[in-house]
């Protein structure tokens, strides 16, 4: 949901709900459903090559909203867009997390379950080529105030050169502005996130490539006095938001259509500038529902609010 509109939104979401027929916006575990069959409606959005990583963010509203439906669909966009990494957010039900998992071929993954009302993170990763990954794990726990779901942290290679993605579903909501007298305003507690992740990259990570990735909950394009992500954008030497050209760019290309608002980002560090630069990079929202043929009317009601967005590159 987009901050700072509450009365707006509700009245959008009506509309959205009477036009497209929309329902909506720790520990880890691993765990059988078969391969999809039949033909593949997301095959002609493939983004991915053999010699370059595709690291995705995915908002799947209250996954799985149709159960083996829903699960089905996100099998055949892993498999269409044919990415390496996707950090997936509200993963409320893991039996059918298991089944998206074990229905991709040469594919893991795993999922937290910290996060309260089970709306935890996840990640579905490759094993059958040049990524490998090494750990999978919570961090910065003690921070429920910032993080009503922990960041989420894959390390792993990519053709032997490491990196980090940091998976994180900020709080949502709010009234648009930062309020420093009230620590549990949603806006506060979005800009404490950041700055905390600011801290912990730096700590831990300096050296390392890093993807920190997610559902952020709040617009790259907001003035520095409410821009909740202000202490990334001024330190323009060490951080970019690879996304930002979608963010000031038409609605029509948002993460989050319905409202419409960009929401999901992909921020990089340093050391991958130059890769986030190259000729085979790309970055993008990926139009999921108009691979559909009643477009976002079964993409909404089946899949999620939120679209995917992909950044490649070859590191």
């Amino acid at each position: 949901m987009n901050p700072g509109r509450n009365i707006r939104f509700l009245t959008l979401a009506i509309a959205a709900i009477a036009l497209l027929g929309l329902v909506g916006c720790g520990q880890t575990d691993k765990s059988v459903a078969p391969p999809v069959s039949g033909t593949n409606p997301f095959s002609a959005a493939k983004v991915g090559t053999d010699t370059t990583l595709e690291v995705m963010t995915w908002n799947l509203q209250n996954f799985a909203k149709k159960g083996a439906v829903t699960a089905d669909y996100v099998i055949d966009a892993v498999q269409g867009l044919d990415v390496d990494i996707v950090a997936l957010q509200e993963i409320e039900n893991f039996t059918y997390f298991r089944q998206v998992r074990e229905g991709l071929a040469g594919w893991d993954g795993d999922r937290a379950t910290s996060a309260s009302y089970s709306v935890n993170l996840a990640f579905l990763y490759r094993i059958d080529g040049p990524l490998e990954v090494d750990t999978v794990t919570e961090i910065l726990g003690g921070y429920s105030r910032e993080f009503p779901r922990r960041p989420f942290v894959l390390e792993g290679r990519f053709q032997g050169k490491p990196f980090v993605v940091i998976n994180n579903h900020y709080k949502c909501c709010g009234n648009g502005t930062i309020d420093e007298t009230d620590s549990w305003d949603e806006e506060t507690r979005r800009r404490d996130a950041s700055l905390l992740l600011d801290s912990y990259i730096r700590a831990n990570y300096a050296d390392k490539r890093v993807f920190l990735v997610g559902d952020l909950n709040d617009e790259l394009t907001d003035a520095p006095a409410r821009n909740v992500f202000q202490n990334f954008l001024d330190a323009p030497d060490t951080y970019r938001f690879v996304d930002m050209a979608i963010a000031e760019g038409p609605s029509s290309g948002f993460s989050f259509p319905t409202w419409p608002s960009h929401l999901d980002h992909i921020l990089i560090n340093a050391p991958l500038f130059a890769a986030a630069q190259g000729g085979e990079a790309m970055v993008q929202v990926a139009p999921l529902h108009t691979y559909l043929p009643s477009g976002w009317a079964t993409y909404g009601s089946s899949i999620s609010d939120h679209l995917p967005v992909v950044l490649k590159l070859k590191p």
